[in-house]
């Protein structure tokens, strides 16, 4: 399968793959890749001599300097938290496209308030910055995979949620080359370690414009029975008629999921909170979608992500070479980014992908670690890199070459497709929630991980990919290509692993019988209205 091949559940009509709906999901992209640029930049902005010396970290003591380091990270991340649980509250009773608008706005008022820094004002207003920007990542990072999602046509869905992630990796290889670019050819002063901090304001400028010209998600709409915008919007975005058959075929499923949440769930803003406590199989489902992000977090992508000189330094790399060795880290992640959308996430599958990636993701840490602990690079240090430390490079490297297409954005996606369109909001912001709060724990303790385990905190985070490959083997279930409607009819199939193509056999009869039954309810009319039908006047 090529990057054009699409696994259809029903017969659609090209125009449904138009220019439209990839615009609508690379302007709400925007917002990843400012969430994408901030993780990245960070630790390595913090590095830079012309920062130690604007705010005095030379002259304190290591463990001091590690320390801001940390809270720099780790307030953003907090903040980030606190925006994810926010974000039910606005998308329930605004919509996705305005929560858009407003997570940009916060963005940027963080952004600016870090431009703001001085030694003079000291770290008071960068802490306060980086809160405000948290806030607005947590809801950025909520809202935009629902918000895709609810756009897209099944059989394109992964790839077009997959321009979420796509968005972070560019924003990230921006990110861990500006540092690189500024020591290279900026002076040492405030300008230098400034750069990076306003370049934030580039993405999230664009999505606040964006977000004034996208459509509203009419999914949600047909929530909040707008239903004429609704219809407007659906046919604007599939440049369809409102009489077309699959557009039909679109709004009878979601208006029956609707009646089947309105007498199960209700339609509340609280109702979703009631059901979740009476509805074991929503806690299962809300807990699996956690445990996607805890296992992702368990790899250990973050802290390489927010410590890489610390990452670096402990494989044996200098300090003038960190730089260059992070960029190369951000150019892998963003080239195999392409690869998983276009040619696996849809084609191979959200499944596979997490197995692939668990085992062997855990390998590379195991050998990792065990060079580490053998060689102890930091404890003897050389001029030059030896042929085991190189074998340790392209292992670290062939990591992330894996990581990234299965583990990196693929959680993000299943998260998109696991709940009822009603609860859709509340469980993306719980399980958005949690993947910052373990974000929160591996920003905040990875220095001190390091300077306790050494090489044991490889060892640790192999062990957590290895037992990630069993918890996606026996509890994920497949979602590609299911229509987020029957998403609910999928967690009853067993055993897990044949759940996908089961529910997929049943669709596509129930595609058949619903045609039948369309195209005798047409024929019906046309003989009450006195007319032949077209096969029998030829």
């Amino acid at each position: 399968m090529g990057i054009l091949t699409v696994v259809e559940e029903r017969p659609t009509p090209p125009s449904v793959y138009n220019w439209r709906i990839y615009v609508l999901a690379i302007i709400a992209s925007c917002g990843s890749c400012m969430i994408g640029y901030t993780s990245a930049f960070i630790g390595t902005t913090v590095a830079l001599d012309s920062f130690k010396d604007e705010f005095g970290l030379k002259d304190i003591s290591s463990a001091a300097r590690n320390l801001i380091s940390e809270n720099i990270v780790s307030l953003f991340v907090a903040g980030a938290f606190f925006g994810a649980l926010l974000t039910y509250c606005l998308s329930y009773f605004i919509g996705r496209k305005w929560c858009l608008a407003i997570g940009a706005t916060t963005f940027s008022l963080g952004a600016g308030l870090t431009c703001g820094a001085t030694g003079n004002t000291g770290l008071g207003i960068l802490y306060a910055g980086r809160v405000f920007s948290g806030l607005g990542t947590g809801v950025a990072s909520n809202i935009i995979p629902i918000y895709i999602s609810e756009l897209s046509p099944p059989a394109i869905r992964g790839r077009l949620v997959g321009l979420y992630e796509l968005g972070w990796q560019i924003g990230g290889l921006v990110g861990f080359w500006i540092n690189f670019g500024v020591e290279a050819h900026v002076p040492p002063g405030r300008t230098q370690w400034i750069i990076p901090f306003a370049v934030q304001l580039i993405p999230s400028g664009l999505l606040l414009i964006g977000s004034c010209w996208i459509r509203e998600s009419p999914r949600w709409l047909f929530l909040k029975d707008y239903r004429k915008q609704a219809m407007d919007n659906l046919c604007w975005i599939r440049q369809l008629e409102p009489n077309d058959i699959y557009i039909q075929e679109e709004i009878a499923a979601i208006d029956k999921i609707y009646e089947l949440q309105k007498s199960t769930v209700g339609l509340g803003f609280w109702q979703p909170f009631q059901a979740l406590g009476q509805r074991p199989n929503l806690q299962w489902r809300l807990f699996l979608g956690c445990m996607l992000f805890f296992w992702q977090n368990g790899s250990g992508i973050n802290a390489i992500n927010y410590y890489s000189p610390t990452i670096f330094s402990s494989i044996g790399i200098d300090s003038n070479t960190v730089n260059l060795m992070t960029g190369i880290f951000g150019v892998i992640k963003a080239v195999m980014t392409f690869v998983w959308l276009l040619f696996l996430v849809d084609q191979l599958g959200r499944r596979k992908l997490l197995l692939i990636g668990a085992i062997t993701g855990s390998i590379c840490m195991w050998v990792i670690g065990a060079y580490v602990c053998v060689v102890e690079p930091t404890k003897n240090p050389q001029d030059h890199l030896t042929g085991s430390g190189y074998a340790a490079i392209v292992f670290f490297y062939l990591w992330t070459a894996v990581y990234t297409p299965t583990w990196n954005g693929t959680p993000w996606v299943i998260n998109s497709e696991f709940f009822d369109p009603n609860f859709r909001s509340l469980a993306g912001g719980a399980t958005t929630a949690s993947n910052w709060l373990f974000n929160f724990l591996v920003s905040r303790f990875t220095e001190q991980m390091f300077a306790a385990m050494g090489y044991g905190v490889y060892f640790f985070f192999a062990s957590l990919s290895f037992l990630a490959f069993f918890f996606a083997f026996f509890l994920i279930p497949e979602t590609s290509g299911v229509p987020l409607e029957k998403v609910d009819r999928l967690f009853e199939i067993k055993p897990v692993w044949k759940a996908n193509e089961t529910l997929m056999a049943q669709l596509r009869e129930e595609e058949v019988q619903f045609r039948t039954d369309a195209k005798g309810e047409a024929t019906h009319k046309e003989v009450a209205n006195g007319n032949k039908p077209e096969s029998d006047s030829a």
